[in-house]
């Protein structure tokens, strides 16, 4: 698969402040990847389900930001389902310094989570582009 220079990021919408940190960050680093993301999380709206589908499936890979809000966060969780499902890279990021939940959705439940540094992050863009 040809590279897009795309970069979904997943996010619950209470922690659209993290969303807003990375993208700053990532965009400090000038990176060539457009930083993509949906607003709005309609989980129960099978067009907004096509719409995220359509809209990673574009992308080289995915950040998702993993807080305890994910346990809420449908939207969340059906775009790391995405991810998955297409087979594409996943950097699970700790969007906050708290502990996670102990039970985690199944799509996570036994997946590793990075740190939130800066070498985590541009280590995972740099294995895109290759």
């Amino acid at each position: 698969m040809s590279s897009t220079n795309k970069v979904f990021l997943s996010f619950a919408l209470r922690d659209a402040d993290l969303r807003d940190t990375l993208i700053e960050q990532i965009n400090n680093e000038n990176t060539p990847y457009l930083l993509e993301y949906l607003a709005t999380k309609a989980s129960w709206d099978p067009s907004w389900k096509e719409e995220c589908q359509s809209k990673i499936s574009e992308c080289d890979g995915v950040i998702a930001l993993i807080t305890n809000q994910i346990i809420r966060a449908d939207g969340q969780r059906w775009e790391i389902e995405c991810a998955y499902k297409e087979k594409l890279p996943v950097l699970l990021l700790q969007g906050r310094s708290e502990k996670l939940a102990k039970k985690l959705p199944s799509i996570i439940d036994d997946k590793e989570f990075l740190d939130w540094t800066l070498p985590n992050i541009m280590t995972f863009i740099n294995k895109l582009q290759k």
